[in-house]
């Protein structure tokens, strides 16, 4: 429960199965459609073993295994401001899934685990040094991870309002994040299931309006 961060329970468990269910039909209905969402999940810090980070089950992981014999090649685009190291780790010996991440350099978790393609940015950093990053290396991972699906975990929390997110972009830089991946992925005719990962802004009405522009943005 230590690593866990959250009190053990029955209603904990069944709420985090639900939660990988409704990744797995958004990713299900992004083949069929082009692009899904999950009002949740994006539970990135889940490993085989144990749940970590507020993460129980890891379902962006559980729905690519249980897609493989539908879906080969996957890329994850996380941008939850926290590395995605439960995903990193569970799909290391994965040949087929690729991962691309831009996280806050001294935030959690403090042990890292390796991804494929990784940005690590310093406390503080604004709207134009990530989305310039952003811009730079979204083509390179989907052109060297050719994928038939992406998961892309669209957290809030880069926010420069979110107590745990240590960045500092504007509800309108994420806008244009969302934007940008969306795009991308679009003109390269990948689908896309989102999920919302992380937020953790005071008041948490800021957290609901980012969710609520990804969700705008991906249905455009």
């Amino acid at each position: 429960m230590l690593a866990l961060g959250l009190p053990w329970s029955e209603r904990l468990v069944e709420r985090a199965r639900r939660a990988v269910g409704a990744t797995h039909e958004a990713a299900r209905a992004a083949l069929e459609d082009g692009v899904a969402a999950n009002l949740g999940g994006g539970t990135h810090h889940a490993f085989a073993d144990a749940g970590r980070g507020f993460c129980v089950f890891n379902d962006v992981v559980t729905v690519r295994q249980a897609l493989r014999p539908r879906v080969r090649r996957v890329l994850v685009v996380d941008l939850d401001v926290h590395q995605g190291d439960g995903t990193h780790a569970l799909l290391a010996d994965d040949p087929d899934a690729f991962t691309f991440a831009i996280n806050g350099f001294r935030n959690y978790p403090f042990k890292r685990v390796p991804g494929d393609l990784e940005l690590d940015l310093p406390d503080g950093t604004e709207d134009e040094r990530y989305l310039d990053g952003l811009s730079r290396l979204l083509p390179r991972a989907i052109a060297r991870a050719r994928p038939e699906l992406c998961f892309y975990l669209a957290g809030a929390d880069p926010y420069a309002g979110d107590r745990l997110g240590r960045l500092a972009l504007t509800s309108a830089g994420l806008a244009a994040r969302d934007r940008l991946v969306r795009d991308g992925l679009r003109a390269a005719g990948v689908p896309v299931c989102v999920t919302l990962a992380g937020g953790y802004a005071e008041p948490i009405e800021d957290t609901v309006a980012i969710n609520l522009e990804t969700v705008r943005t991906f249905s455009e």
